[in-house]
């Protein structure tokens, strides 16, 4: 099981995938950060996806929550090399992608840290988030976004991790959403009021 305590309140099996959704400003990004970093101080692997913000800049966020070094811990950034940084190198904490279109790529970096964390340090648990959905839908149509997180909610479903993706409600319409929510095992929701609320699939 995965315990989202204390953030939520709840515990979900292995292979699950939540969608959080709300407003901008509202605490996705931090909350889905703060569910991974609980996981890391339980030997939980943690990779995040991030088409806003800069590896180093998720990193640095990150720390102020867990110390990481030493831990799995990993990035794949699909925004430096877009905005012209090319002389950026991989390693072991970092890869990237050539931009948030680029989802073959992601996918590919996803499976290799996936695959290095099992094979060089036994990791079986891992925690993945993908910040944002919206970044997505804004460079790609619906179609695009649906069949790429329907192979990779599909990964994370067979490695028995946890999925994350955060969405900003206000950007897309009903249907849109509604046709992304098909993809996901629950719900959490932000609110400018209030704790997030989470609403699980009945399985």
């Amino acid at each position: 099981m995965y315990d989202l305590t204390p953030h939520l309140d709840a515990e979900v099996e292995p292979g699950t995938n939540l969608l959080l959704t709300g407003p901008p400003l509202t605490g996705k990004r931090s909350l889905a950060l703060d569910v991974l970093a609980d996981g890391t101080r339980n030997g939980n692997g943690a990779i995040v996806v991030t088409t806003k913000d800069s590896a180093d800049r998720i990193l640095k966020d990150y720390k102020k929550r867990v110390e990481y070094e030493g831990n799995p811990v990993a990035v794949v950034d699909c925004v430096t090399r877009q905005q012209g940084v090319g002389d950026v190198r991989e390693d072991d904490r970092i890869k990237y992608t050539s931009s948030p279109v680029d989802m073959t790529g992601i996918g590919i970096k996803l499976s290799e840290f996936l695959e290095v964390f099992y094979r060089n340090q036994g990791i079986e648990q891992n925690r993945i988030m993908l910040h944002s959905l919206s970044t997505l839908l804004m460079y790609s149509d619906l179609q695009t976004v649906f069949r790429f997180l329907h192979v990779f909610t599909g990964r994370i479903q067979s490695v028995d991790g946890l999925g994350l993706f955060c969405i900003d409600s206000t950007a897309h319409d009903d249907q849109t959403m509604n046709t992304l929510k098909q993809l996901f095992d629950g719900i959490v929701e932000t609110s400018e009021e209030g704790e997030p609320k989470i609403r699980l699939a009945k399985s």
